[in-house]
């Protein structure tokens, strides 16, 4: 089955590992490999081949070969064998880190057609982020312009997809991406405008294809057939306009190639919001989270609302599930301080646990009620007898230990103050 799978972010993060696992299950046997370029420049770079061979091993259940690229310097026969290595795979990965960087390391080098060789002889190429943007034949030089400052423009890409399916396009991850808040991050950290700016200088037979983070585009080339997968929705713009397609969604390579074009379909089309606006998810107890900063917002008020029901079981859990979602997330090569974060919970969440256990659970109206009522009785007494000296003197004490009374016709109730 040749594909080609494009992943807006998450490539190695838990939210995606049900999709690498469907698309491992309808791929030939044979070598799968890391090609590890995009963040090759990194001076974390074994660290990061670790982590990623980890997350494929443990969380997807499957070893990969590593084809490093550029190959070592001191090592005149390493490229040919990292090359003798990818003509072998049946399914080849490369994710996050620059794009520019990796088309600088493939473009004179036997990568592209290795990579293409995967797909022409049955087998899947995976691209996620930075090596995402390299599919089409235009690539955002992301780092340039969001980091640097460069004025918006396009470079060469490595045009897979036109070779490979006839799709004349730019591919954009992260196009649903809202990390600035205010300030508008959408279509990989280039906001509205920019991406404006670049749709112009494109020519007229080349669209966008947008991939959200935590969403796969599946191109299933024997089949002819789009499919989406993940969290998101793939959207498929033109000079501002925009059509999506959510999970399960499917649509012809041939309408795809369409809509890339500017034709007609019969697919409805939808403007494009002009500025960031909130998207319409799940609620947020029904959608998996998509980092692991989320978990651990997810785990303290999972804690703090098991806490006000005096719920120890329920804040036992949710300590219990943060753990796990760090040690779920360890193999993210995403490089932030989420962990950092999500540990600095997980130690407060312990620390309030243990402050639970001394003081209790339970709650101390239950403890206090027998012999509140009973002062309340006695109280009632001295006030059937006209007693309002003792009377008064019992509601006086009780309220310097923090017991509320309310006298109503016919009783009196009570509670905690600030309990």
């Amino acid at each position: 089955m040749s594909r080609i799978v494009v992943m807006g972010s998450g490539e190695t993060a838990p939210t995606m590992v049900r999709t690498h696992r469907e698309i491992f299950a309808d791929s030939p046997p044979g070598p799968a490999v890391l090609v590890d370029t995009p963040f090759a420049f990194q001076t974390n770079r074994d660290d990061l081949v670790q982590r990623t061979l980890l997350y494929f091993a443990q969380s997807v259940g499957r070893d990969l070969d590593v084809v490093r690229w550029p190959p070592p310097a001191d090592d005149p026969a390493a490229g040919d064998r990292s090359l003798a290595l990818l003509d072998q795979a049946t399914w080849a990965f490369a994710g996050p880190g620059s794009p520019t960087y990796a088309l600088g390391q493939w473009r004179s080098s036997g990568v592209p057609a290795a990579l293409a060789g995967v797909v022409r002889r049955g087998g899947t190429v995976v691209m996620g982020s930075a090596a995402a943007l390299t599919l089409g034949s235009h690539t955002v030089p992301v780092y340039e312009i969001y980091k640097v400052g460069a004025a918006p423009t396009w470079v060469d890409g490595l045009n897979l997809l036109g070779d490979l399916c006839d799709i004349r396009v730019a591919v954009v991850p992260h196009f649903d991406n809202r990390e600035g808040g205010g300030y508008d991050t959408r279509y990989c950290y280039l906001g509205e405008s920019r991406l404006a700016v670049l749709e112009e200088q494109l020519p007229d037979d080349v669209g966008v294809l947008g991939v959200d983070e935590h969403t796969a585009a599946v191109l299933d080339l024997d089949a002819g057939i789009v499919r989406v997968a993940g969290n998101g929705v793939v959207s498929v713009r033109r000079r501002g306009v925009t059509q999506t397609f959510a999970a399960g969604d499917q649509l012809t390579l041939s309408e795809l190639a369409g809509m890339l074009r500017g034709q007609q379909t019969s697919r409805p089309a939808a403007e494009e919001p002009a500025g960031p606006t909130p998207s319409v998810a799940a609620p947020e107890d029904a959608r998996a989270a998509t980092s692991l900063r989320e978990e651990a917002d997810r785990a303290r008020a999972a804690f703090d609302s098991a806490l006000s029901t005096r719920d120890v079981t329920g804040c036992v859990q949710a300590v219990l599930g943060l753990e796990a979602a760090v040690a779920a997330w360890r193999a993210d090569t995403l490089q932030s301080d989420d962990v950092d974060e999500a540990r600095r919970v997980l130690r407060a969440l312990i620390v309030r646990l243990g402050e639970l256990a001394v003081v209790g659970a339970r709650d101390p109206r239950e403890s206090i009620a027998p012999f509140v009522d009973l002062l309340l009785e006695l109280r009632a007494a001295a006030r059937e007898n006209k007693d309002f000296a003792t009377s008064d003197l019992v509601r006086d004490r009780l309220v310097a230990q923090k017991v509320e009374v309310r006298d109503t016709p016919g009783t009196s109730t009570w509670d905690l103050v600030g309990m």
